[in-house]
């Protein structure tokens, strides 16, 4: 009955989004060929030709983007109405791409490009709309009660305790819970308003008895040799078993596995970076700001090399050795800011804020950041990122990491010129635990909008300890 019920909310969510994807071609035709603002009207393909596109290659590049980004799932434990929205947005961006590929394929140069982008934004609005609206509508539907899973709790520990409460506090995820399961001495006990309705062994008993839709098994490590026994005894009464591992607090919000043959192997840390689309974001992003960049700052650079070159002996570029991503040393570029010194001296030193060693020059572009822009060419290779972990140098990766908890962390993304660390004020000689704190944050929660955010906060915050 689940299933099917399941079938039936996606096809009706497939029959919506072909009608919002219909609707947002006509507002686009509209907007494109019935208004002045992208141009003069006239000169377009007939409606005719745009609906026969997007009836047979717009609405089915959709649908299959949907289904893939996992838009058909269940929306039953969705964290707020808008949890689905990046979703819509990551295949709304790549249904464009595709779109604008075939349309170059079979060389249609009358067909409005400008209406497709439209036609993007329209049903990336309207299907966020549309998202909301149904899990809205199915939330309300479940605290009053209506369409509830009910679910038994196998556990008497504090892990089955505690996802009681949380389901307790939480009646828009609609599960109704009909009691626990656990040792013969709790049953007829309760925990809050549930019950011990039986023991572990009368399992198969109480499902023939009751309709449940799950069982949740919650038991501790030690009670494991009976798993497999639970997990038979819920299959043979055709019940949906769903396992709470004991280990749960070493399994990130989003676990990702991978499969080995038939083992699967659990992410302890989620790392969004991972996923292949985010990572193309971030590598693109990375290449069309440097690119700008260097092309902007190129009269600062310039200035900045030759007032380097005619007021201090050495070489305009300072190379040192930092640690980058998956612990690999690189060589980050810098204008030069200090006299020429010792390696050896230089490469356990922190640089201070009357600091001896540096040169009239080097204190102003240490000041203003200008000694970093040079990083951009680094970001071009491959080595850095615009918004990441800021690098460290290999004597003090050494140290940290054998003092500081969950240091390497940081090295599972590429490091960048500026970061979240960096933007709340940990830069130079400052807490580094403070410093790893938010570089996990970063981590943990990288998406373009938190990079956006970041660069913004650069350009218009200065950093006190930057000297």
């Amino acid at each position: 009955m689940i299933k099917q019920n399941q079938r039936f909310l996606n096809a009706t969510l497939v029959v919506i989004d072909i009608f919002v994807v219909l609707v947002s071609l006509v507002l686009a035709y509209y907007v494109r060929f019935k208004t002045t603002i992208f141009g003069p009207i006239g000169g377009s393909l007939p409606f005719s030709s745009y609906f026969i596109f997007t009836s047979f290659i717009i609405v089915p590049t959709y649908i299959i983007l949907y289904y893939f980004f996992g838009l058909y799932k269940p929306f039953r434990n969705q964290k707020s109405v808008f949890s689905g929205a990046s979703s819509i947005i990551k295949s709304d961006i790549m249904a464009g791409i595709f779109l604008v590929a075939v349309l170059f394929i079979i060389r249609e140069p009358d067909f409005s490009r400008i209406m497709l982008l439209l036609l993007s934004v329209f049903a990336m609005i309207l299907g966020i709309f549309e998202r909301a609206v149904i899990v809205y509508y199915l939330r309300r539907l479940r605290s009053n009660n209506q369409n509830l899973k009910h679910i038994l709790i196998v556990g008497d520990n504090e892990i089955a305790f505690k996802f009681a409460r949380k389901i307790e506090t939480k009646s828009y995820l609609g599960y109704s819970i009909g009691g626990f399961l656990g040792k013969k001495e709790h049953v007829g006990q309760s925990v809050g308003k549930y019950k011990f309705i039986g023991t572990f062994e009368e399992l198969g008993d109480i499902l023939s008895r009751n309709s449940f839709d799950r069982v949740i098994i919650a038991i501790p490590m030690e009670y494991y040799s009976y798993l497999n026994e639970i997990v038979d005894t819920c299959e043979e009464a055709g019940i949906r078993a769903e396992i709470i591992p004991d280990y749960y607090r070493y399994i990130p919000a989003k676990p990702s596995v991978e499969m080995i043959d038939d083992l699967p192997l659990i992410n302890i840390r989620y790392v969004p970076l991972d996923n292949a689309f985010n990572k193309f974001i971030k590598k693109s992003s990375d290449i069309v700001i440097s690119i700008i960049a260097i092309i902007i700052t190129s009269p600062i650079m310039l200035v900045t090399a030759i007032a380097i070159k005619l007021t201090s002996p050495g070489p305009i570029i300072f190379k040192q050795e930092r640690i980058g991503y998956h612990g690999k040393p690189f060589m980050m570029y810098k204008f030069r800011s200090m006299y020429v010194q010792d390696p050896d001296e230089e490469k356990s030193k922190w640089t201070t804020k009357n600091d001896s060693r540096k040169t009239p020059v080097g204190s102003f572009i240490r000041k203003t950041s200008i000694d970093e822009l040079p990083q951009f060419f680094n970001v071009l290779k491959g080595q850095m990122s615009v918004v990441g972990p800021r690098p460290e140098r290999p004597y003090f990766v050494n140290e940290f990491r054998k003092d500081i908890p969950k240091y390497m962390v940081k090295h599972q993304v590429r490091p960048g010129l500026t970061g979240l660390a960096q933007v709340n004020g940990y830069r130079g000689n400052t807490s580094i635990k403070k410093r790893i704190e938010y570089d996990i944050q970063y981590v943990e929660n990288w998406r373009l909008s938190l990079d956006i955010k970041i660069m913004i906060y650069t350009c218009i915050k200065r950093n006190p300890n930057a000297y």
